[in-house]
Formats: C-alpha cells, structure tokens, sequence
C-alpha cells in the first residue's frame, strides 16, 4: 500500500456551509486533498453550521480538513484569500449567487486572478434564471425535483425521503465535475467553472422516473415499499419482521414462488405476465405476503438466498453496522478528537487498490490551522498579530 493519496498534489478552498458543499469538499478531502476550510473566527455555531461542532454531523461532513478562521466581511480578508486563490487548485462554494458577487470572489474575479483554478459552485436553483436568488433547502428541491410526488404509500401525502437525497446528489455531482474539470486542465492549462444545484441533481437522481415522463409521459405515483414497474419486488412482513424481496420474472420469479409454496403463480393467467402481474399487484402481494408472514426474517433471507433470489432484512441503524457483511466491509474508521476522543467516522464508499481513501483527521477546532496556512502563505508573524488585533483572523 502506498503511502500517497491520489489527490495529495492538490489544494482546495473551502467556502461551503449546510450540507451540500461540504459533501462535494469531503469527497476530495478523504483522498488526499489539502483542504483549507475558511469560517468565520468570532462563533464556532456560526450561520450555516449542521448542528453543533461536537456533534456527529459536523464531525462526519468535515473530517480531513484544516480550518482558516477568516471573517470575509474584513477589510483585509481580501487579502488573505487572493493569496490562497493564487497557489490553490479548487474552490468550493454553495452560497447564493449574489452573496460571493458582494465578497468579491465570484468566479470573475478568481478566474482573472489564476486562470488554472477550478471554481465549483452549488445553488439552490442553479446560478441564474427566475429562482437564482432564492435561497434552496433540500427538502424544497425533493418537493420541486419529484422525488416527494413518488414516496409514500399509494393514496398518501406527499413525502420527503428519509436522508437529504438532494444536497448529498449535488455534492457527489460536484465533485465529479471537479474532478472531470482537473483531468481537462491537464490538456488545456485552463480552470472551469464547474456548477450544478439541488433543483438539478434531484431531477437527475429521479433517473428512470423521471424518463417515464420524458420519454413515456407517464406521471408517476407513489407505490409504497414496492418497485414502481416490477412485480413482485419489494418489502414483506414476516413473523418477526420485514424482508426485501426481489424475484420480478422469469428463473427469479419462479424460485421465489416455490420457496414460499406458491409454485402455480407464473403459469396463473392473472400473473402469467408482467403487465398482468402490475394489473394484479394486490392481489399477487397478498398471497405472497400471507406465506412470508409464517417464518422469521432470517429464514426468509437465508432460505431464498440460497434458491439464488434476491432478499435481505430491513435494519435500523444500530443493526447496519453489526452485519457480519458489514462489519467485513471495515465501513468505520476510528479518528482521535482532541475533545471528544476516540470517533468511529463512517468511510468513503468508493475502494481503489493501493490507495484507498482514509479518515486521518478528524474536524478541526475553529480556526486550528490559522497561523500554519498564513504562514505557508508568506505572512509574518508581525502581519499575523495584526490580522489577528483588526478582527480579520
């Protein structure tokens, strides 16, 4: 295993808040980027923060980071972030479009101060248009996206998803384009502006629901803890539980009605086909769900596993991480918190030979790094103090 991280040679300025950005930031943070995150140095609960700096959330969105304590509003932050710009790579920032406009780094401005910076930037609604200014919360871009329109039972109010499906899209899309960006400065010297939103990435996450109306002009509804288009597929009662069931057609299909003893199923006329089987979705569910009711969850899962169909148990939380599949997969990494001590940080996705993505540090304290990174900037100590004494650090 090498000891270097794939984007190691990399700086990237983070001027994220909330959730979205510092998603797109930690993807690049956990393979090796020098991150500097910049925050304003009088709260440590300043706007924009997820909950407190101790908690869970802000210490799973921001590990692998340095903190910069700089208050942009001063006359002399000017400075210090030019400074940055000029030996950084990337820039990272999810405020409102007027907001970096009024700061004085809008990608105008960086990309005329070093050309070769990639400039990524996520809106609630994209950077212009007639919803550029408003504000966007991921629960409005679920709402605007469609996604709220197809969760739920069938009959049901509308209904957010159960995670913040939006933000974390726009923040995995950003930093592909980030990436993609840095690939085609290696051709052309030049930087991008690289952008997407939550209106954006929701629609583009809604896939092949969204395509049944594009390309169908079919309007979508909700179908509960079924698939919308196969059947049957979905989530069953057992004796002491749920299952997740999947075994829509053909070999899968016929497996799974001979485990459950319903084996007449595929040659019924009623369920013979899958346009059938969708104009008789109740009725097929019920007399499945009548004979997985008779069994435990794990018997299910281990019985129509080994007929090869697809199944698995549902799991609260607590019950994910003590999978044995789970715990095989190693999807926590310990970090030492100065305060808070020894932290269980739940680990990039995405594996590579040799050099997989790490949890090294855990969030910084507010402002840590902020004599360091000044002091890779060529800042004197005398100019730090004063920096310091005139409220910009």
């Amino acid at each position: 295993m090498t000891t270097k991280l794939p984007l190691d040679d990399i700086r990237v300025i983070d001027l994220t808040v909330a959730r979205a950005g510092p998603t797109c930031v930690r993807q690049l943070a956990d393979w090796g980027a020098d991150v500097i995150r910049i925050e304003p140095p009088a709260s440590p609960d300043a706007p924009g923060l997820v909950g407190s700096r101790h908690g869970p959330d802000f210490q799973h969105l921001h590990r692998n980071k340095r903190s910069l304590a700089l208050n942009l509003k001063a006359p002399g932050a000017r400075e210090v972030l030019m400074r940055l710009v000029d030996g950084s790579d990337v820039l990272i920032e999810n405020m409102r479009p007027p907001v970096k406009h009024r700061l004085g780094f809008d990608y105008e401005t960086v990309h005329a101060r070093n050309p070769r910076l990639i400039y990524g930037s996520i809106s609630g609604f994209g950077q212009d248009g007639p919803y550029a200014d408003r504000g966007g919360v991921d629960q409005i871009a679920q709402g605007m996206g469609g996604l709220m329109s197809v969760t739920g039972l069938p009959g049901s109010e509308p209904t957010r998803a159960g995670i913040p499906v939006s933000d974390l899209a726009a923040g995995l899309y950003l930093a592909i384009g980030v990436l993609v960006a840095l690939h085609d400065r290696e051709r052309t010297g030049s930087g991008r502006w690289v952008q997407t939103s939550l209106l954006e990435s929701m629609i583009a996450m809604m896939d092949f629901q969204a395509a049944r109306w594009t390309i169908g002009h079919e309007v979508p509804a909700p179908a509960g803890n079924h698939h919308p288009m196969s059947v049957p597929m979905g989530c069953f009662a057992t004796a002491d539980g749920y299952v997740n069931i999947g075994g829509a057609d053909g070999r899968l299909l016929a497996s799974l009605c001979e485990v459950v003893g319903l084996p007449w199923i595929p040659a019924d006329p009623r369920f013979d086909s899958l346009p059938r089987r969708s104009a008789n979705r109740a009725e097929l569910n019920a007399l499945i769900g009548e004979r997985l009711r008779t069994r435990s969850t794990a018997e299910w899962v281990d019985t129509l596993n080994a007929a090869g169909v697809p199944c698995g148990p549902v799991y609260r939380m607590d019950e994910v991480f003590a999978d044995p599949q789970v715990e095989h997969l190693a999807m926590t990494q310990a970090v030492e918190h100065p305060t808070l001590g020894t932290l269980d940080i739940v680990r990039n996705a995405v594996r590579m030979t040799d050099t997989p993505p790490t949890v090294r540090a855990p969030s910084p304290e507010i402002g840590a790094h902020t004599g360091e990174v000044l002091g890779e900037l060529g800042f004197q100590p005398a100019e730090i103090d004063r920096l310091r004494a005139d409220g910009v650090i």
